[in-house]
């Protein structure tokens, strides 16, 4: 379950409508009350059955003690009635077992509905809520030179560090191969964002698998809303992880937690499969959509009054993580037909990339309420000997790479065909340039 039975019967309306802005289909929340309510009087009908079977066999037994003969009209009268009464019980049972697993199957497919705040409408009506830095674009001029940046996937060509030819050899296409310097800077962001996120921003590193079970995946929501887009290990019954999100945050999965012990908030990197990356066109060039590519996730268990502030505060985890590359960005408010099918509330951060001269997504993060914390019995105590209630769950990318290091690529490239390093980098690649001067 997700939205929750009770909440499905007390806001069925406000539901409802979520279901529409996220362009889902609203029936799903209709047929849900339907078996809900026929659920319910089928446990009445069996509750009922119950109390007639139990009250004939005590009539029995006082029967017999009064004197009545144990096959006397009396009490065959009253077996009679204890037996149409468990017959009719085992119909119920079936009849509410099968309502049950139809309920909880609707529930899994009625979408979150979005917080009020966020705006209705796709992508007009997206709204953007800052940037920062200064863009550059693929045109430079500068002492009365000119020349033009190239796109990544020419540059990292060039350079021998990105090859996708040999990749999609390997593996197909949408599966890069990094070499040289490309595969240095890949270990590179990975290792600093793990570093800046667990020495300054107190995030517990984490490992995780890099395949789930279905009650993971079921956990998270990628089941059954985006069950088409995972690779599947069908021998083993397994998924590839599309993001770290997954794994993380089902490690908590069916356990209560104390008040003392949250916020939880662990970082973690793995590498991600999508089977879907996008249509054929210029989004596909070079790295920008791909099958396979590494991603460091945030991924936070809150207390439900502080989750709002904690996404405000993830969200800026990951802005200063761009600051710090010093790459210009932009903080987008994602609309209901932008957000995901389990998003209460979503931002998303875009990178300038001058040479393509494009907003490009490096990360999204996402508050779900209790959503998620409903999916996997994710609870805690409010204080000692208190009834468990449902945590909030959050994640956010902190960051995505491939789309930093194309932006990288283009943002730092000089006239001689090279790259500088973004200074943060420096010490983890051991160099402040990639390439060699054309001139060399």
């Amino acid at each position: 379950m997700s939205v929750g039975v009770q909440r499905l019967r007390d806001e069925p309306d406000r539901i409802r409508q979520g279901a529409i802005d996220k362009r889902e289909d609203p029936s799903v929340v209709d047929r849900a009350l339907e078996v809900d309510a026929t659920r319910r009087r089928l446990q009445a009908e069996s509750d009922q059955r119950k109390a007639e079977r139990n009250a004939a066999s005590k009539r029995i037994g006082e029967a017999i003690r009064g004197g009545a003969k144990a096959d006397g009209p009396e009490v065959a009268e009253l077996r009679a009635t204890s037996t149409s009464a468990g017959a009719r019980i085992e119909e119920i049972d079936a009849e509410l077992s099968a309502a049950e697993q139809e309920l909880d199957g609707l529930l899994l497919r009625i979408p979150n509905p979005a917080d009020p705040d966020v705006p209705v409408g796709g992508e007009e009506a997206n709204v953007t809520v800052r940037t920062w830095g200064e863009q550059r674009f693929r045109e430079v001029r500068g002492d009365g030179t000119t020349w033009e940046r190239r796109p990544h996937w020419e540059l990292g060509e060039s350079l021998g560090i990105i090859d996708n030819a040999r990749g999609a050899k390997v593996a197909g296409s949408g599966f890069p191969v990094y070499k040289g310097a490309g595969s240095r800077l890949q270990r590179s962001l990975i290792s600093w964002f793990l570093d800046v996120h667990t020495e300054e921003n107190g995030f517990t590193e984490v490992w995780p698998p890099a395949v789930v079970n279905g009650a993971s995946a079921r956990g998270t929501g990628q089941i059954p809303d985006k069950e088409d887009q995972m690779y599947v290990v069908t021998r083993d019954e397994l998924y590839l992880v599309p993001t770290a999100e997954v794994p993380v945050s089902n490690l908590l999965r069916d356990e209560i937690l104390e008040a003392d012990e949250l916020p939880v908030r662990y970082a973690a990197y793995s590498p991600c499969f999508r089977r879907e990356a996008g249509a054929a066109g210029k989004d596909t060039r070079g790295i920008l959509r791909v099958h396979q590519f590494d991603k460091v996730e945030m991924v936070l268990f809150e207390k439900p009054e502080a989750s709002n502030e904690a996404l405000e505060w993830m969200t800026g985890r990951a802005e200063d993580l761009l600051q710090r590359l010093g790459l210009p960005y932009r903080v987008l408010l994602m609309s209901t037909g932008e957000m995901g099918f389990v998003q209460r509330k979503k931002y998303d951060l875009e990178v300038w990339a001058p040479a393509v001269e494009r907003w490009l997504e490096v990360s999204s993060c996402s508050t779900f309420g209790d959503y998620q914390a409903r999916r996997m019995a994710v609870r805690y105590r409010p204080e000692k000997g208190a009834k468990a209630e449902l945590v909030h769950t959050l994640n956010g990318s902190g960051l995505a790479l491939p789309r930093i290091v194309a932006t990288i690529l283009e943002h730092y490239q000089e006239p001689d065909g090279t790259v500088t390093v973004p200074e943060v980098l420096r010490p983890y690649m051991g160099s402040a340039r990639i390439g060699v001067p054309a001139s060399a």
